[in-house]
């Protein structure tokens, strides 16, 4: 098992201000485990249960505050979202004073859950969102491992590249004839399966619904309410464009990237490394890779993160916005990045600070007084945000 320690002590820092804390994320991607290594770093009593078992949904769906009115300390409810009612009960025990009580939840990435949680608890819920394993969970040498298996942990720590990829199908096809209709998904598993590919082979590029929609015989209204249900879902990652007050056209839609490149390299049958230092979308999944890298280990949020590009073919791949400042950041599959002419334009048309190069060689250093390239394998240490 690996240890998840910096999402530990988000979650036990963020007790300090908020009552209840939701851990979210997509099926499989060790919530529960989370929760375990969570409880065993919580200093005083716990009580854990688990909605899926008959006897501690039956309890509390008999009465909560009776079954949770008199617990102290750390209060785990796993799979909350099969007990939708439990909200309004929660904000009236962590309303209590003093507070005696703190309430881990465990649900999916379902956009229903985060409506009724955000309408009964405001002000009271910290939400933290889990993905699968990071660069700062894994050791530097594995790094490529990672990329190829992506982080579901089952994936990840599976005993060969074959069963990770049989893994990986496993849960696409649960996920696409199980989960999606859960969301509101009325459609064919084959469909589906067939809009899912379609947005593998989309990765890194910018969303047209009509192309999309014209694909499946569908209208473009449904592939965006499709797109937008796997973006609820936490699958999909769809990174904005960022306006900038320049005379230039700019790009107005989203780009699509799988949140977990695992799963992207399941639908498009890349079963090795070999396969993929072969396949024509090497470096889009590289890209999308990094991009997910940089998300989490810097805790970035969805309205933090952008890319640009102009009619002109100028374009960065990534902008974070921390604060004030604006930092590019250029992803390129090579050893021996380049002060491209896209970068300059960016610098000067859009204000940025300062832009990072990415890249798959061991070295960091300066290219110019404001562009650093930066090793992927150092990210941790070397890419200033």
């Amino acid at each position: 098992m690996i240890e998840r320690k910096q999402h530990v002590q988000c979650i036990l820092d963020s007790f300090r201000d908020f009552p209840v804390v939701a851990v979210i994320g997509p099926r499989q991607v060790g919530k529960t485990t989370l929760a375990h290594q969570v409880v065993e770093q919580y200093r005083g009593s716990v009580r854990h249960f688990d909605l899926e078992r008959n006897a501690d949904l039956a309890r509390i769906e008999a009465d909560p505050e009776f079954a949770l009115g008199e617990l102290r300390g750390l209060v785990v409810l796993d799979e909350i979202q099969r007990l939708p009612d439990i909200y309004t009960k929660l904000r009236v025990l962590s309303d209590r004073r003093p507070r005696t009580a703190s309430f881990l939840v465990l649900g999916g990435a379902s956009p229903v859950l985060l409506q009724q949680t955000s309408e009964s608890l405001a002000g009271r819920i910290q939400y933290h969102r889990l993905g699968g394993f990071g660069l700062h969970e894994i050791q530097a040498q594995f790094q490529n491992k990672l990329w190829l298996r992506g982080g579901f942990p089952r994936s990840y720590l599976a005993r060969s590249n074959a069963r990770a990829f049989e893994w990986r199908e496993n849960f696409v096809q649960t996920f696409l004839s199980r989960d999606l209709p859960s969301l509101g998904v009325v459609q064919s598993p084959t469909l589906l399966r067939r809009f899912w590919t379609m947005l593998a082979h989309m990765q890194g590029h910018v969303w047209n619904a009509s192309e999309v929609g014209r694909s499946l015989g569908l209208s473009d209204i449904t592939v965006r309410r499709y797109l937008d249900m796997l973006s609820d879902a936490l699958m999909i990652r769809l990174v904005q464009p960022w306006y900038a007050n320049v005379k230039k056209r700019q790009v107005k839609s989203p780009k699509i990237y799988f949140r977990d490149v695992g799963l992207l390299h399941a639908l498009l049958g890349i079963t090795s490394m070999e396969d993929l230092l072969s396949h024509p979308k090497l470096g889009a999944s590289w890209e999308g890779f990094v991009i997910a890298l940089i998300v989490d280990l810097f805790r970035l949020k969805d309205h933090q993160v952008y890319f640009w590009r102009a009619h002109t073919g100028a374009e960065i791949d990534m902008i974070v916005q921390r604060g004030t400042q604006l930092i590019g950041i250029e992803i390129k599959r090579t050893s021996s990045p380049m002060v491209a002419k896209s970068i300059r334009s960016a610098l000067t048309d859009i204000g940025l600070d300062s832009v990072n190069v990415v890249h798959a060689g061991n070295d960091s250093y300066a290219l110019t007084d404001r562009i650093r390239a930066v090793s992927a394998f150092h990210l941790q240490t070397e890419l200033q945000l």
